[in-house]
């Protein structure tokens, strides 16, 4: 069976397809243009949707090393991602779902289940046509009333992994005809010094490679330091077969929300406008950004907020609290300056020696024991001395270890994350319940799935400062750990001065922990920074980054 199951649909909608592609070097931004050019479109009126295809054999980045990966990026119904998804969100305001993420992992699984079930009649399982199937099944699927489908092809065009993408999304503008397809190609212009000049021969050579696999580019977004000669852009169009308006300049920018801005200055919507033959109409209304970019550019003032946490080494592993940090700043017209502290420095060295200059810490989530008992000082000292705090998933529960250690005395309180503790206070949740169902978990099972993972419902308390920050009783957010702080300590945790401010539906789980004692103390199960935006900051950072303000004023 190698028919197409979502093909019929995607024939009979008005979506237009454009396919990001990258090459000459990895990092190049990919993602970011992508989620750049949603946006713009979206100022069009036009109605986004953003996908990512990864090319590695992972089935999702759920057990790879943030040192490897970066973050992993959760949606609402539960999918690990790649941090990419997280960038179209932030720009483009739409929700991502688990169709919209797929790797090759995840494709071959699909296969092979397929191969094992009889689903191909007996036939032998190719590259082409089963694999291109279901990676275009996929590209397919979901799709509904939307003007644009935008789909980001990860890795680098050359590299043996990315090759049966290349060829089903070259079957794709077979499959819908050209004129709902579009090619956009990131490559590097490198600037050489001794010379003085831009070199476009690694563009050259890399879209000759992407036409190899069958596949012409309409647009070449040009990342570069300097700004492109009118020159250079006619050599690029001549040489690589494409017009030369759609030689897009993508210089580098100081704040990454220029982005959208810079690249319609360049023309990019407009250009995608006429490649499909569609209206361009009136300049796209960009204020919210150019707004947003004014705020950060010119901030009322500066406030220092420590980050100690055991991936510090690889800031991309937590690009999401990074943004929502910054969007905090922006709503309170602040600059935020992150000091990024490995925790393991402070078990070795007085945590004042780093914490005494900070107006506010930190302590996010993460796996593992290293770096643990400098995650504990930090919290610590945020509570002894006054330091507004956030503690976001292993950092909440960390939170609730220190009080009952530190303030209601109880030495050998932990979690079984480590082993067997004397006093779990954290330990494995195997069963809770979601939209009514009962999910049930083992702690044997594979590693993805004893994850409570993405968007649960808490009810919060009516006298708590994080009913006073959400403005409602009821919040939804996203979830991605294994163990749970358990809640037959809460009265002794009441005792120590710590609260539990939100539980689940059930009452069962603690989501969120706080002080009342303290100018700003919270705990959280989940991770707020995943659903914060720029033009929307999240409400817990809002409030965050405005008590460090407040106790920077103090200083």
């Amino acid at each position: 069976m190698t028919e197409l199951t979502n093909l019929d649909n995607v024939l009979s909608k008005k979506a237009k397809f454009i396919f990001i592609t990258g090459g000459v070097v990895s990092s190049l931004g990919k993602g970011l243009a992508s989620a750049s050019l949603a946006s713009i479109l979206q100022a069009r009126g036009f109605k986004v949707r953003l996908r990512k295809l990864d090319p590695y054999l992972n089935v999702d980045p759920g057990t790879m090393s943030p040192y490897q990966h970066g973050e992993v990026f959760v949606t609402d119904d539960g999918t690990e991602a790649d941090l990419d998804l997280g960038h179209y969100e932030r720009f483009s305001g739409v929700p991502a779902k688990r169709t919209d993420s797929i790797t090759t992992g995840k494709i071959y699984q699909r296969v092979i289940d397929k191969e094992r079930h009889g689903d191909y009649l007996g036939a032998t399982i190719q590259v082409i046509p089963h694999v291109t199937n279901e990676i275009k099944d996929f590209i397919y699927s979901d799709v509904t009333d939307e003007d644009f489908v935008l789909c980001e092809i990860g890795g680098t065009v050359g590299d043996i992994e990315g090759q049966p993408y290349l060829e089903a999304i070259r079957q794709v503008a077979y499959d819908l005809g050209r004129d709902r397809i579009m090619f956009i190609h990131v490559t590097l212009l490198p600037y050489i010094p001794a010379a003085g000049e831009l070199k476009t021969k690694p563009t050259q050579h890399s879209v000759k490679k992407l036409q190899e696999y069958g596949i012409q580019p309409d647009m070449l977004l040009c990342r570069s330091q300097t700004p492109i000669p009118q020159n250079e852009k006619r050599k690029i169009a001549l040489f690589c077969n494409i017009r030369e308006d759609n030689v897009i300049a993508a210089l580098d920018v100081d704040t990454i929300y220029q982005v959208p801005v810079a690249y319609s200055h360049e023309g990019m919507d407009a250009q995608v406008c006429k490649h499909f033959g569609l209206d361009c109409g009136k300049e796209p209304d960009l204020s919210k950004w150019e707004n947003i970019v004014n705020t950060i550019r010119c901030p009322e003032g500066e406030v220092k907020i420590a980050v100690v946490g055991k991936y510090t080494q690889l800031l991309e592993a937590y690009k999401s609290l990074n943004e929502a940090l910054t969007h905090g700043g922006i709503a309170n017209k602040y600059k935020v300056r992150i000091k990024w502290i490995d925790s393991e420095l402070l078990e070795h060295n007085d945590p004042a020696t780093y914490l005494a200059e900070v107006n506010g810490i930190l302590v996010p989530g993460g796996f593992g024991e290293r770096g643990t008992e400098g995650k504990m000082l930090a919290i610590k000292y945020a509570r002894e001395n006054n330091v507004p705090f956030l503690g976001i998933c292993f950092g909440m529960q960390l939170a609730v270890i220190e009080t009952m250690r530190n303030v209601a005395g109880i030495k050998t309180a932990g979690t079984t994350e480590f082993g067997k503790a004397c006093e779990p206070v954290v330990g494995l949740m195997t069963e809770w319940d979601k939209d009514g169902a009962k999910q049930i978990r083992h702690k044997d099972g594979d590693l993805g799935g004893t994850m409570r993972l993405g968007a649960y419902e808490s009810v919060l308390n009516k006298d708590s400062l994080a009913r006073k920050i959400y403005g409602k009783d009821k919040i939804s957010e996203r979830h991605r750990h294994r163990y749970e702080v358990n809640i037959k300590y809460e009265d002794q945790l009441r005792q120590a001065g710590m609260i539990i401010a939100g539980k689940s539906p059930d009452g069962k789980l603690p989501e969120i922990c706080e002080r009342p004692d303290h100018p700003w103390f919270i705990g959280v199960q989940f991770h707020p920074e995943l659903k914060s935006k720029p033009f929307a900051p999240h409400p817990l950072f809002v409030s965050f980054v405005k008590a460090a303000i407040d106790k920077s004023r103090l200083l």
